[in-house]
């Protein structure tokens, strides 16, 4: 189980995913041997052995960096695991090394830095739900 952050080009008025327009299309963040270029420099320990697919590691958490074989690269889509709000350090540092939004899949919100409520909600939901499957 994993919380999912979307790293995407998204109008930076938007407070909601209602807000935004059926016929939006976000403009690419980019090629994708400059995004994978970016992602190494926003955070070189990110292993891109497959460009497609990356995974970086925390002291107490991972993410997985689904970027797609797609060119230009449209969407990034982070799948976070463990714990430990230093997570969001990376999501933020990746966010504006991509003149992205990060936009919080289960919340359907963006997330702003500083913002840890929704990745605490998916960690207390997580636990709960595994400790229940005892």
């Amino acid at each position: 189980m994993s919380w999912d952050v979307l790293l995407l080009r998204l109008p930076h008025d938007f407070t909601s995913v209602q807000q935004i327009p059926n016929d939006y299309n976000p403009a690419p963040i980019g090629s994708q041997h400059d995004v994978v270029a970016a992602i190494t420099q926003a955070v070189p320990d990110c292993d891109l052995s497959d460009p497609t697919w990356g995974e970086l590691l925390g002291p107490t958490w991972s993410m997985e960096l689904h970027i797609g074989s797609e060119d230009p690269v449209d969407s990034i889509m982070l799948h976070i695991r463990g714990s430990g709000d230093d997570a969001l350090t990376s999501v933020f540092r990746l966010a504006g090394a991509l003149s992205c939004e990060a936009f919080d899949c289960a919340e359907g919100a963006p997330i702003a830095p500083g913002q840890t409520s929704g990745w605490h909600a998916f960690q207390q939901f997580r636990d709960r739900v595994s400790d229940n499957s005892q």
